[in-house]
């Protein structure tokens, strides 16, 4: 069996592995089920383990998943769509389409009250917004010590599990009334970016975001499950969310798929967080991305464009502060994670992808020609790969037979 090596490299005794060592991490409890695949040069190897739900029905291939962080990309490609018509472009400023965002004022110093501030060196930029240096997002020190912090989290703009059930304009009027942590460009911060994004798309295209991605990225790539919401003739395949009960260890749940947040369509299309897929829905955008742009006929992006995206564009100093997601061995494109040294087996130098915080994992690699997706429905505990998708991934490379 190890010897059997299929057209895309992978050997099949290797991949029977990989379903084992996922296996065990659904057997002892730490995930109700998962979906895992990997593709390579045009061979699909999928495994489905566990069940939709604590003592439920059993796990399927076309199971949803709310897929949180792995939006981000998703939203990216969709501006990179409006750049290449020229409708925006990406280092003029951003005022004409988010006023509210216009004229910043800037805090003097990380540790300033919010009212400490200094007029902003210039406006901000598509291109900001899209590599997460526009000066908003998540300081990631916990628990909240600055004044920054405490006042971000009272707007209820703190990124976290429960994100903004806010109209597109009253998160920008609450976007409005904070300052910027740093100056434009200078320095990365989680999250912010995308919300903000998401509302730029809409006010540029004329479209609610979601008919935008719908029209331009799921309908053309065939992604028939992924939206904002789930409608209620999918349900049965919608997996329940689990988080981990502090006290007891024990999962309990924290979104249900029928009366959940998920379950009908919400006020704010979250372009950071929001979006509901299937492992063969993503893959089909992960492959887009792979093949520079283009999937069997249809073109979404150019090829130039996805190169832009998966470029790493930040310099060190700019990922001062956030280096718990980084680490020193990668950065950020336009939406999503690059990686630049290879120190372990699936560090390798170009590979692209984001993680979403309730348990999914996306990444696409473009010197193997490999995509691999973990679909689980735990939410993460902390920015830290947990070990069931550390797994994954290594049992994933491990395959690599060629």
């Amino acid at each position: 069996m190890q010897g059997m090596i299929g057209a895309s490299g992978l050997s099949n005794g290797r991949l029977k592995r990989m379903r084992d060592v996922l296996g065990r991490h659904v057997e002892s409890g730490g995930v109700p089920g998962l979906v895992a695949l990997v593709s390579r040069h045009g061979e699909i190897h999928v495994d489905v383990l566990g069940r939709l739900a604590i003592g439920g029905a059993a796990m399927t291939r076309d199971a949803i998943f709310r897929i949180a962080s792995m939006t981000k990309p998703v939203s990216a490609a969709a501006a990179m769509i409006l750049v290449e018509e020229c409708r925006l472009r990406l280092d003029d400023p951003i005022d004409d389409f988010l006023p509210e965002l216009a004229d910043r004022r800037v805090l003097r110093s990380l540790e300033s009250e919010i009212d400490d501030t200094v007029p902003a060196n210039r406006a901000i930029t598509l291109r900001d917004i899209l590599t997460f240096r526009l000066g908003y997002g998540m300081i990631p020190v916990f628990p909240d010590r600055y004044p920054i912090q405490k006042a971000i989290s009272a707007k209820g703009l703190a990124p976290g599990p429960v994100f903004p059930a806010l109209s597109p304009d009253e998160l920008m009027r609450r976007y409005s009334e904070l300052p910027l942590v740093y100056q434009p460009g200078e320095r990365w911060l989680y999250n912010a970016g995308s919300e903000i994004l998401g509302v730029l798309i809409a006010r540029v295209s004329g479209m609610s975001l979601g008919a935008f991605l719908a029209e331009r990225i799921f309908e053309p790539l065939g992604m028939r499950d992924t939206a904002f919401f789930t409608p209620q003739d999918t349900q049965k395949r919608f997996a329940t969310a689990y988080v981990r009960d502090r006290q007891t260890s024990e999962l309990k749940v924290f979104d249900d798929p029928v009366t959940g947040k998920f379950s009908s369509p919400p006020e704010f299309e979250n372009a950071s967080a929001g979006l509901v897929s299937t492992a063969d829905d993503f893959n089909a955008f992960a492959q887009m991305l792979l093949n520079g742009g283009r999937l069997g006929n249809e073109r979404i992006l150019s090829r130039p464009s996805v190169e832009l995206m998966t470029t790493d564009q930040l310099l060190p100093e700019q990922k001062t502060g956030s280096e718990i997601f980084f680490s020193d061995n990668r950065g950020w494109g336009f939406g999503m994670s690059v990686f630049s040294r290879r120190d372990h087996l699936y560090h390798v130098p170009g590979r692209f992808g984001w993680e979403g915080g309730y348990g999914t994992s996306w990444y696409s690699d473009p010197k193997e020609g490999l995509t691999g997706i973990l679909l689980t429905q735990r939410l993460m505990e902390s920015p830290q790969m947990p070990q069931v998708m550390a797994d994954f991934w290594t049992s994933a490379y491990q395959a690599i037979a060629d």
